[in-house]
């Protein structure tokens, strides 16, 4: 019998924390205890930021009992490697950490290792992103955003960098949305003049997950997620049932 695809997390910060861990939880529930977990968005920093997010997240599972499989895609060569790409096979949960969301998309747009990701998810695996991976996952960012909502110079070759892997197309995600709110004033408007015809912003809290259920979405952690439609924005906390299109595989 062919599985259906698994649940989707769109998180707003707290990757790898211990704040986070019933999250994870509950992504891993009735699925394999294995998470393969890719530092990608943070290649582009150093190193040392790099070591720092595997070795986050081994620790972080291994505390959970569960395996811990960092997949060390950095650049597009590593993204086609088909050794990395069989890292994912298997995974109960694939999660994608913070960073640049630019870099992240483009990186693994039509990859080997995206395919193989796409394969888990859709054969029942889980799929989390958090910040730069909660916006790579879904439409993508503003050009010109920089890792943390700064701004980065864009040239004209780069200016369609803002687009996302689109697996959850009809949503634009806004992490950090609490902080960022009081650091970037006029976060939103930004957001909203960028985000492609058809598409539902929503912020999504520090610590906090929006995740995908069979019949649509709630939320998860400690704070809230917000949906920008036509009138007022709707806030919705945790054990609500949030008023979003379902995802579809």
């Amino acid at each position: 019998m062919e599985r259906s695809a698994g649940p989707v997390a769109l998180v707003g910060s707290g990757e790898f924390l211990d704040v986070m861990t019933p999250v994870d939880a509950t992504l891993l529930a009735g699925r394999p205890a294995r998470a393969a977990f890719l530092p990608t968005a943070a290649s582009l920093e150093s190193d040392e930021r790099v070591a720092y997010w595997l070795e986050l997240g081994r620790r972080h599972y291994e505390a959970m009992g569960v395996e811990a499989v960092p997949v060390p895609v950095l650049s597009r060569a590593d993204a086609d490697d088909p050794g990395l790409a069989r890292l994912v096979e298997g995974a109960g949960l694939i999660y994608f950490s913070g960073g640049d969301p630019h870099h992240l998309a483009a990186t693994l747009r039509g990859s080997l290792v995206w395919e193989a990701v796409v394969a888990e998810w859709r054969g029942g695996a889980a799929l989390a992103g958090c910040s730069a991976g909660a916006m790579a996952l879904t439409a993508g960012a503003p050009p010109d955003l920089g890792p943390g909502g700064g701004h980065r110079h864009i040239d004209d070759e780069d200016s369609a960098d803002g687009a996302g892997l689109g697996l959850i197309g009809h949503l634009a995600v806004i992490p950090h949305f609490d902080l960022l709110e009081k650091m970037r004033p006029g976060i939103v408007e930004r957001f909203g003049a960028w985000k492609p015809p058809g598409t539902t912003l929503v912020g999504v809290e520090e610590e906090t997950a929006l995740v995908s259920t069979t019949t649509g979405w709630g939320v998860h952690g400690r704070g809230a997620v917000w949906v920008f439609g036509t009138g007022a924005p709707e806030r919705f906390a945790v054990g609500d049932d949030v008023r979003l299109a379902p995802l579809e595989d």
